[in-house]
């Protein structure tokens, strides 16, 4: 989840968004906007998908690391 929030506020501060213009340009709440970038662990995947959109991303299945 730590990837996460930070991918998602790397781009938010590269292209130079507020919080409050991501949640708009994403069709989702500040609050769920703050709650993803603090890393919270109960998200809805349907709304991380609308953020991910933005940035031509989305949630996926990735191969575990199992050492």
């Amino acid at each position: 989840m730590d990837s996460l929030r930070q991918f998602v506020k790397g781009k938010r501060k590269e292209l130079k968004l507020t919080q409050e213009d991501l949640a708009l340009n994403a069709g989702v709440g500040l609050r769920f906007v703050r709650d993803l970038e603090q890393g919270k662990k109960t998200l809805r995947f349907d709304k991380v998908n609308d953020v991910l959109n933005l940035f031509g991303k989305e949630v996926g299945v990735i191969e575990k690391n199992r050492d």
